[in-house]
């Protein structure tokens, strides 16, 4: 999918909201887990219940891979339902992946060419030759790391070198990889004040943000300083709208929250 086609499908949903799917199965309703598939049972239900809503999903591979072979059977069949019946979605491979050249060719692969996701999140710290092989991929997207939402984000990423805070570094360097036009990155909605210094740095590029709702981060806040023109945010909320309900109604209570923050979003863009 192409930034033009994604902003086109902003605009007409009046939303930038992507729904991360990060399954877990000792969250989910019980009455599913008597079915032979839940954790793609479930994701179809909250997709059918949202798709309107949202301009993208994301799920987490980590949620998928830690139950084995039968996990990423369910990743694949829900990337497949995506595509086959909502193809106009945008999807995410949250993988986090980064690796020497190589290997980075042959993790692309699988979540781009196999998997047929539009973007995968990888980790800049290995450099350009890690990060490369992901941006040669026509009409596909890297989402590569920036500033995270993580308590340890401080460990590394905000601190100076040469007086300059590392993460601005990483932006700054990563403009001048080869198809660094495909790059998008996740910058945390709880680090909003952050957002005015990024933009600075990359005024047009789409920012993945994190954070908003179970981990506190602030919609308005994030918007203030991180809107662009051709609005340039994908909003995720996770745990916040999977998570609703446990019961029976789950897929209409995760509904309801998603039209919550759309509705925010509709204001914001108007």
């Amino acid at each position: 999918m192409t930034t033009s086609q994604l902003i086109a499908q902003i605009n007409q949903k009046k939303s930038f909201l992507c729904i991360g799917l990060d399954v877990d199965l000792e969250k989910i309703p019980t009455h599913l887990l008597t079915l032979e598939d839940p954790i793609f049972d479930f994701n179809k239900a909250i997709i059918d219940a949202t798709h309107h809503l949202c301009v993208a999903y994301k799920p987490n591979t980590a949620f998928y891979e830690a139950y084995g072979l039968k996990g990423w059977k369910s990743l694949e069949k829900t990337i497949h339902y995506l595509n086959k019946n909502y193809p106009e979605i945008y999807t995410i491979a949250d993988a986090k992946r980064g690796d020497i050249g190589n290997t980075s060719t042959m993790y692309a692969k699988a979540f781009l060419e196999d998997l047929a996701f539009d973007s995968v999140t990888v980790a800049p710290y290995m450099g350009k030759d890690s990060v490369e092989p992901f941006l040669a991929f026509k009409d596909k997207h890297t989402i590569m790391l920036a500033l995270t939402s993580n308590e340890g984000a401080f460990d590394f990423q905000t601190q100076k070198i040469d007086n300059k805070e590392l993460y601005k570094q990483v932006l700054e360097t990563s403009k001048t990889w080869k198809y660094s036009e495909n790059l998008m990155y996740v910058v945390g909605a709880t680090k909003a004040e952050y957002f005015a210094e990024i933009r600075k740095i990359v005024p047009k590029a789409f920012l993945l943000v994190p954070g908003v709702g179970a981990q506190g981060g602030n919609l308005q806040d994030v918007c203030k300083y991180g809107l662009t023109e051709n609005i340039g945010l994908l909003i995720n909320s996770s745990r916040g709208i999977i998570y609703a309900s446990k019961n029976e109604d789950f897929a209409n209570a995760a509904a309801f929250k998603a039209k919550e923050l759309q509705q925010q979003m509709e204001v914001i863009l108007k």
